[in-house]
């Protein structure tokens, strides 16, 4: 007899349950118009979060205050969110127009406004990822001040220990410390963060920047104070939706418009009725690869990718400047977004493409048949799809006339998680498993693994999972797509959403050729399966300057080839 006893639930399938709450209760929050993150309401995200225990966070689930995590956060949400009760999240709503100052994320474009003392708007104009980004950052937020709070009240009438009062006068002093004031604050700060000393003072200066050198004490305090608001006085911070991001969200406003953008200049410029090929990339890497080596030939004794490397650094902002003028003057026309949607766009017109690299591959296609290609920003998770099907749809010219882009190809390139390999080495996607769903996109990938060996750097091909937001990721979930017979090579946010529109416009629409050539390739940020390589760990720095480069010269190559 075969034994009928239920197994245990697995931990991935505990983590997979947990993703799950945690998008529904998300979308209940959103159309229930606001919520408690410390309240009932905010329990099951919570609860959610610390039975992943994403390994982005580090020890969310322990007493001690997680720091990696907690400046991963903190460069992704706005400036002085820590001091607000009141974060509302709204669509553009006009407040560009109105004095009060824009303030832009470190490492995410959005638009957030402080509009009073206690209260901080956050525009969403990138789709439900990017709002499920911002409340999963929150939550981690506000579980971590939580524990500081619990670490300074020591009794039911709310006294504070002598550590957090002298936390709070380095704060409230607000004159610059000095370095022996530095360091007593630190002191008391590891004491209440459960951290030793050494921890503390090797990430305070991470968190610095010129606004506030002693930034990481003020954030630490003011998480904490709100914390205690809420434990002693029921001050509870509250994350509101506005009336206009819920009638908004999911009907393609900021798409269109960004899409209808583009058409326009390639009408106005002469450019619909040429071979099109887009690209899904940085605003830099295509530039670079058809101008570089010609705006900098003075650079004779550098080989190409030493070029590329030169540029990658933020100190070489001349030779930048070098490569741009050189392209806006053959053939290159930046449109810097304007639409909501944060994605600029670069169009090169490549029969202006004169005596710069690839050049005599050009003189070999004929006039009308020499391509346009349409660089297209990183989208956000979602906003893949908006922005993809919003480009791929017909055009109504200037004389209401319905016409059709000639697009040949789309290529998509960026970065993501690897399950196989480390930093740098390159996946090859031959199909895109969207996480939390039964939707699997495979598809014929022009790029091959042989096609981007011999550079010396590590080539992987297999399966991909579009996940549903990365601050999700749980080592348990991927290693179970690996090592299953799923055998997925690496996550990223786009590209299930990305061939959804694209499959959609020439297979159902019949928008664009049924023949398009797609084109998908990765270069590894970080390794989530191993501790120590994930997002948290810090950047790629020059690391991903080659595979960037090689990823960029084939789908140049194969586009030339084939024009």
């Amino acid at each position: 007899m075969t034994n009928s006893k239920l197994q245990p639930r697995t931990r991935a399938q505990e983590s997979s349950s947990a993703i799950e709450r945690m998008y529904i209760t998300m979308r209940h929050l959103f159309n229930r118009g606001f919520y408690k993150p410390m309240g009932v309401s905010g329990d099951t995200l919570r609860e959610g979060l610390l039975t992943l225990r994403p390994e982005i966070y580090g020890s969310i689930a322990e007493e001690k205050v997680e720091l990696n995590g907690l400046l991963y956060v903190i460069d992704r949400l706005p400036f002085g969110i820590e001091e607000c009760q009141y974060i509302n999240l709204t669509s553009d709503e006009g407040y560009k127009k109105s004095h009060f100052k824009v303030i832009v994320p470190l490492k995410r474009r959005r638009n957030c406004y402080r509009i009073d003392e206690e209260q901080m708007n956050i525009e969403v104009t990138r789709g439900r990822s990017e709002i499920y980004d911002i409340l999963t950052h929150l939550t981690f937020l506000f579980i971590e001040s939580h524990k500081i709070m619990r670490r300074v009240v020591i009794t039911e009438q709310g006294n504070l220990t002598r550590d957090w009062k002298k936390l709070e006068n380095a704060v409230l002093n607000k004159k610059t410390l000095t370095k022996q004031e530095k360091e007593i604050a630190l002191t008391h700060t590891a004491n209440i963060l459960g951290r030793t000393f050494e921890e503390v003072l090797s990430i305070y200066d991470k968190f610095s920047c010129p606004e506030n050198k002693s930034r990481f004490l003020h954030i630490i305090y003011w998480l904490g104070k709100l914390a205690i608001e809420e434990s002693l006085n029921d001050n509870k911070r509250i994350v509101t939706f506005s009336p206009v991001l819920r009638e908004r969200l999911g009907h393609h406003i900021h798409g269109e418009i960004w899409a209808n953008t583009i058409k326009r200049t390639l009408e106005d410029k002469g450019l619909l009725d040429r071979p099109i090929h887009v690209i899904s990339a940085n605003m830099h890497s295509v530039m670079n690869t058809l101008y570089a080596p010609k705006a900098l030939k003075n650079e004779k004794d550098k080989t190409v990718f030493e070029l590329y490397e030169l540029l990658s650094d933020d100190r070489n902002e001349k030779s930048r400047e070098k490569v741009k003028k050189e392209a806006l003057q053959n053939g290159m026309i930046y449109i810097e977004d304007q639409s909501g949607t944060n994605i600029n766009v670069q169009i090169f017109d490549t029969a202006k493409h004169k005596n710069g690299r690839y050049h005599e591959e050009l003189e070999k296609v004929e006039g009308a048949k020499k391509p346009v290609i349409i660089v297209m920003d990183y989208a956000f998770g979602e906003q893949a799809y908006e922005t993809m099907d919003e480009l791929l749809k017909p055009y109504i010219t200037s004389k209401r006339v319905k016409g059709y882009l000639d697009v040949h190809s789309v290529s998509i390139m960026g970065k993501a998680g690897i399950l196989e390999g480390g930093k740098g080495d390159i996946m090859i996607p031959s199909a895109h498993v969207f996480e939390g769903t039964a939707d699997n996109y495979p598809f014929k990938n022009e790029l091959e693994k042989e096609d981007l060996e011999g550079h010396g750097i590590e080539v992987f091909d297999g399966a991909m999972i579009t996940v549903l937001g990365t601050s999700l990721q749980n080592r348990d979930v991927l290693k179970f797509f690996y090592e299953s017979t799923w055998s997925v090579i690496g996550l990223e946010m786009e590209g299930a959403h990305y061939q959804k529109a694209i499959q959609s416009a020439s297979k159902l629409r019949g928008s664009i050729r049924d023949d398009v050539k797609v084109r998908y390739a990765y270069y590894a940020s970080d390794n989530p399966l191993e501790t120590g390589s994930t997002l948290a760990s810090g950047g790629l720095g020059t690391t991903g300057v080659k595979p960037t480069y090689v990823i960029t010269e084939k789908i140049l190559e194969q586009i030339f080839k084939n024009s």
